[in-house]
């Protein structure tokens, strides 16, 4: 199947607790390897006292009493997984304890005193995968599955999970691969001077492939946020009540509030999902002019998270600013009201302080802007559903959203190699030459599914997991 060093195919018996650390309700350990079930017959007394190990069956529960030497450790419920029909491929087996800390080392021992290794971080899943019950890219979405804290981060590591993403690529490499296998007998043929690869067909094919890896590397931007947040920086002058907004969103009082000027000198970070969406909303340090040098630096700061920001919320005092500040505002953020890929949205702040109408309100309503009361939370729900809404206008259109950062460089090197082997073509190089490229975009696109893989992309991929998966 894979391309995998020896070392990785080994057949011990590995165990390790699948439930966080600490006490709780229950524990599950896990056992996978071909010596599970008989070690679980080494330490486990069935209530049935006609169970055996040879009439016991799959995907079945067992009630009965965990023991070393005599010992009762715990009552416990015990599945036994025949391979393959398990995660991981192997025979396997999942004990059920009670949750005390004490109980759960007191197994782990019993087994590693009975031949079962204690498993490495992700080597269940990795034994998953080199057992061909799943390719690189759904196992990494496992890992993006367990992590996932919102509701789209949810949805679009199940999708890979289940294999959307996977089999878009290989649909892609199969493409292909049919060319590349028609110019690989055009050099076996090459001294009758014969083409087998129709080259109308294969410009269709490229320009096809190229325009589909486009939009997945496209969708890069859009996935890498809803993984890890979608950054929201809230800037604006001193007192304008950007540390205000941020309690308000956050319903809870994060960010100090005070009318002294120059209050917040750092950014400060937090969290929030709204409506299955993670923002992570930047409460900076205030915009202006200062001989203070910790202020100075955190107003530094300020413009570097403006620079990084996806969505930057503009925090004005509605009460006092004027059409001279709103044209002050428009010239010195232009290049990010313009930028197609930053929202810029004016946050008119403390509407509570109006007593009439200000006539510069026109000027302001030329940018998105909400008009709310921090201070008494009105109108935050506006700015909420605001959000939501320009995220959702970014969202591409299709289910296959790329989100780590492995799989985007190797699209990108797939797709640098198809353009090469395009350009190839129409310059006329030898089809020795064009081969070579397709064989790399070919490599590239390989290394998604893990068709193609090596010993270090496999140990940095599954030490990030945790152990028990």
């Amino acid at each position: 199947m894979n391309n995998i060093p020896e070392k990785f195919n080994n057949n011990d018996t590995i165990c390790a607790v699948a439930t966080p650390p600490g006490s709780g309700a229950i524990a599950v350990i896990r056992m996978s390897g071909p010596e599970s079930l008989k070690t679980l017959w080494k330490i486990f007394k069935p209530l049935n006292k006609k169970l055996s190990e040879e009439n016991i069956k799959s995907h079945r529960q067992y009630f009965g009493k965990i023991h070393d030497n005599g010992n009762e450790i715990d009552e416990v419920l015990a599945t036994y997984f025949k391979g393959p029909h398990s995660y991981t491929g192997e025979d396997s087996v999942e004990i059920s304890c009670h949750g005390s800390v004490y109980i759960q080392q007191k197994i782990i021992e019993t087994l590693v005193n009975n031949g079962v290794r204690l498993a490495e971080a992700g080597e269940f899943t990795k034994r998953a995968f080199l057992n061909g019950k799943m390719d690189l890219s759904q196992a990494e979405a496992v890992a993006d599955l367990i992590a996932s804290e919102s509701k789209m981060a949810h949805k679009v590591a199940l999708n890979q999970m289940k294999g959307v993403f996977s089999n878009k690529i290989a649909e892609l490499r199969d493409k292909l691969l049919k060319f590349a296998s028609l110019i690989e007998l055009e050099l076996d043929f090459s001294e009758e001077d014969v083409e087998f690869a129709e080259r109308k067909e294969l410009f269709t094919l490229l320009a096809e492939l190229k325009n589909e890896i486009s939009t997945l590397l496209k969708s890069f931007k859009f996935g890498n946020v809803i993984k890890n947040g979608i950054p929201v920086a809230i800037i604006g002058k001193p007192n304008t009540g950007k540390s205000t907004l941020l309690n308000a969103l956050l319903n809870e009082e994060r960010a100090i509030v005070s009318d002294i000027p120059g209050t917040t000198r750092d950014t400060i970070e937090d969290t929030i999902i709204i409506e299955g969406y993670t923002f992570r909303f930047i409460d900076t340090a205030g915009l202006r002019k200062s001989d203070d040098t910790v202020e100075s630096i955190g107003i530094e700061r300020t413009y570097e998270k403006i620079e990084k920001a996806d969505i930057i919320l503009y925090v004005c005092d509605i009460s006092k600013i004027n059409k001279d500040n709103v044209d002050e505002i428009l010239n010195e953020f232009k290049s990010y009201i313009e930028n197609e890929d930053k929202t810029f949205i004016m946050v008119a702040n403390k509407i509570d302080k109006l007593e009439t109408i200000p006539p510069h309100l026109k000027d302001m309503i030329d940018l998105e802007t909400v008009f709310i009361s921090a201070k008494r939370k009105e109108n935050i729900h506006l700015l909420a559903e605001t959000l939501v809404e320009k995220v959702k206008e970014k969202n591409i259109s299709n289910d296959i959203i790329v989100t780590n950062l492995r799989h985007y460089e190797s699209l990108k090197a797939a797709s640098e190699a198809i353009e090469n082997v395009n350009q190839g073509l129409v310059d006329g190089i030898p089809t020795d030459l064009v081969a070579i490229d397709l064989r790399q975009a070919l490599h590239y696109l390989g290394n998604v599914t893990g068709e193609i893989t090596t010993n270090d992309i496999l140990g940095s991929i599954f030490s990030k997991f945790c152990i028990g998966k």
